[in-house]
């Protein structure tokens, strides 16, 4: 069974290759976070309280920012989100609101989290307060204002704000997934946002584009086009839509961004398929790879200082990593007889991949950029290819077939809650997860 029997690109390449634990909160000083310490499967208890409104478009629009916030939170998988209890609150006026924490404490909760949604001259104010339970004690407060169109993104920017004050860390939300889908009968690209809302189609070529990734500033989207009658390399500036495409003759596939001005790919036109950098606007920067066999899927460690990618030149596929200054090349994978398709992490210390099994099913692993820690994401589920990390290393993306048809899964770095991203016509496929937020 070919490894990439159902693509034309990965058959193109298999012709080329031979190829309730406790979690400890501590209070933030100003211009701290609160430090969240997860031990085993921990999640923080968030009571999350529907915003106060009064007036009847007011009403709508907290019913709606509820909906998005508390789906935003459950999204990413870090909440144990709770219902408030009936006397949370004790309202005099406007004004006056005096909150119950042994209430609140007393469902189990560890952070709090209420506001208030107003009409201000036609515009959207969002008014939140998130409190430490335990020690009554004020961690956050802030407007957030907008029209009624941006509803969504108001109550994101809320949840990106709330998780980098409880983690340190940047959020998924605001950053987009391009990926394929044949759903309207040709193989074109599409973008979503992080859990699968906004889908708009980017490519119209009524042929077969493939490979998406976008630079990690999202300006450029560079694909592999067969319009032209063979694998070949575009860039599409989304800003205004300008396409170049790479000025070398032969294949051209699988690109992979090192930064805003380079993008990797593999090139054919000077006989053997090896790595080259190309510039945005399709002229070739250099080469960086030039032993003996096939070399593919480039990826970037996020200084753009080291390159993994797949390589036949010990026999079957493996994955190896290349210093770019010095050329330095070394061997990463050494369980499994057919690995690619690798991804780097935001962090820079590991690195996702597909391998095919002994049984013929192909799965997802993590491994240590180093060549330890390897570790199994899926199993017994069908064909999992094409993991792409999200912005905060702490989510991946993939392509299953295990319902059917190739459709997209999102799931936690280590490999828990696993589920459909979309629910949409046709297959989806060879997804990639944008460093950008919009």
């Amino acid at each position: 069974m070919p490894f990439f029997r159902k693509t034309i690109l990965c058959s193109i390449i298999a012709l080329y290759a031979f190829f309730s634990i406790p979690l400890h909160l501590n209070a933030a000083e100003p211009g701290d976070y609160i430090a969240i310490r997860k031990e085993g499967s921990g999640k923080l208890a968030l009571v999350l309280n529907k915003p106060d409104a009064f007036g009847k478009k007011e009403s709508d629009w907290a019913k709606s920012l509820d909906t998005i916030v508390h789906d935003g939170l459950d999204f990413t998988r870090i909440f144990s989100l709770l219902s408030p209890p009936l006397n949370v609150k004790e309202m005099k006026d406007k004004q006056s609101v005096t909150i119950n924490f042994g209430a609140l404490s007393s469902v189990g909760g560890e952070v709090y989290a209420g506001g208030t949604v107003s009409n201000k001259a036609g515009s959207i104010n969002f008014d939140v307060e998130v409190y430490e339970i335990a020690s009554a004690k004020l961690l956050f407060k802030k407007t957030y204002t907008g029209k009624e169109d941006h509803l969504r993104s108001i109550g994101h920017a809320f949840c990106e704000d709330l998780i980098e004050l409880l983690t340190g860390k940047k959020s998924v939300f605001g950053s987009k997934i391009v990926y394929v889908s044949n759903k309207t009968g040709f193989k074109e690209i599409y973008e979503c946002d992080f859990d699968g809302h906004g889908v708009e189609q980017l490519t119209n070529s009524r042929s077969i584009s493939l490979t998406p990734a976008l630079s990690p500033d999202g300006r450029y989207l560079a694909y592999t086009d067969f319009t032209s009658g063979r694998p070949a390399l575009y860039i599409k500036n989304l800003a205004d839509k300008k396409i170049a495409a790479a000025s070398k003759s032969g294949v051209s596939i699988a690109p992979s961004w090192r930064n805003n001005n380079e993008v990797a790919t593999t090139l054919s036109f000077e006989g053997d398929q090896k790595i080259y950098l190309i510039k945005p606007d399709g002229s070739l920067s250099r080469k960086l790879t030039n032993n003996r066999g096939i070399d593919v899927s480039p990826t970037f460690s996020p200084d753009g200082s080291k390159m993994a990618f797949v390589s036949s030149r010990n026999g079957q596929p493996q994955i190896f990593i290349q210093d770019i200054q010095s050329g330095e090349t070394r061997r990463l994978t050494f369980s499994g007889r057919y690995n690619t398709q690798p991804s780097w992490s935001p962090a820079g210390d590991k690195i996702a991949y597909s391998t095919m099994e002994n049984k013929g099913e192909i799965d997802l692993f993590v491994i240590n950029a180093d060549g330890s820690g390897l570790q199994q994401l899926t199993r017994s589920a069908g064909e999992n290819e094409h993991p792409a990390w999200s912005p905060d290393g702490g989510m991946i993306v993939f392509s299953s077939n295990r319902q059917g048809k190739k459709k997209l899964f999102v799931m936690s770095s280590t490999g828990e809650n696993q589920r459909r991203l979309l629910q949409s016509e046709g297959e989806e496929m060879q997804p990639s997860w944008s460093l950008f937020r919009r």
